[in-house]
């Protein structure tokens, strides 16, 4: 199965497409935030990012799902900054503190070959939201050069569905992490407002776009949407009613991660309700209902 972007695309038509995600950073409206801000030449935005690339790090990852990994790992790209402001993120580091280095789009673009050369299944773009317009730039050349593995948009969820359109045909597997069904959490821990009025069109739409997760006969995702939710401790994610929509509103066979590794970081010791990991107990309740509900794919039996 060849990737989404040459299947779908000619050079061409990817380049109208990088045309118009880059004219959102004009006055930014990538991701729900919709700060306004000219990129360009602004780093004021919640993101504070401006128009160039950051990226911590570019390495094989064997800690993913393993329909990812396979063998020889997933290609992860880490981008420096986040559209969300998440008080217990374990990447504080990088998505806070913005520890990174700044890179063209042509180093952008030989990053993604250096993974492919050494063997990783695909290119998994970690926190790509605020940095989609340059992503897609990144990936005309790499293609020039032979890029042909898939692509994976691993991200919080908090998309707008404009800019996922301009992405379809383009990405192959979106793997968002369905955070909170409590729109009053998700500003108080994560300074995102409507989260979850957000997040709902969000997933249809790259549902919409690639299906079901497909896997391999060798095991290797190919084409999809694989979801992820964390766990919080105190139900303060509303785990069921987010496993409600996915059940419900995407699919029972949809593949999905319930994590179970929430420890406080960060700035979670600020508030009692997440100062503590989650209990075993917390975990398996929200795994027994995903099970209930009729989900099997991804978690834990």
């Amino acid at each position: 199965m060849l990737p989404l972007y040459l299947e779908k695309f000619s050079i061409h038509e990817l380049q109208e497409c990088s045309q118009k995600l880059n004219q959102l950073l004009e006055s930014c409206k990538i991701c729900p935030n919709e700060c306004n801000v000219n990129r360009h030449f602004e780093k004021s935005g919640l993101c504070r990012s401006g128009d160039k690339v950051i990226i911590s790090s570019v390495s094989p990852h064997y800690g993913e799902e393993p329909p990812l990994v396979g063998h020889f790992g997933s290609g992860t790209i880490f981008f420096t900054n986040c559209n969300l402001s998440c008080e217990f993120c374990q990447n504080y580091d990088i998505s806070h503190l913005g520890i990174g280095r700044e890179i063209s789009i042509e180093e952008l673009a030989q990053a993604m070959m250096n993974l492919q050369n050494r063997g990783c299944h695909n290119i998994n773009f970690v926190t790509p939201t605020h940095f989609t317009p340059q992503i897609v730039q990144a990936l005309i050349l790499a293609i020039e050069k032979g890029l042909e593995i898939p692509l994976v948009y691993n991200c919080g969820g908090y998309e707008s569905v404009n800019t996922l359109k301009l992405l379809d045909g383009i990405i192959d597997i979106y793997m968002p992490d369905i955070k909170y069904s409590i729109n009053e959490n998700a500003e108080k821990y994560s300074g995102a407002k409507n989260y979850w009025d957000f997040v709902q069109p969000a997933i249809k739409e790259m549902h919409r776009q690639v299906g079901d997760l497909k896997i391999s006969k060798r095991g290797i995702a190919q084409r999809g949407l694989l979801i992820r939710h964390l766990v919080l401790p105190n139900q303060l994610t509303g785990s069921e009613k987010v496993l409600d929509f996915i059940a419900n509103e995407i699919s029972k066979d949809s593949y999905v991660n319930i994590m179970n590794q929430y420890r406080p970081a960060y700035r979670a010791d600020n508030y009692k309700e997440l100062s503590r990991q989650i209990t075993t107990g917390e975990y398996f309740e929200v795994v027994n209902y995903a099970k209930d509900l009729g989900l099997w794919r991804g978690f834990e039996s």
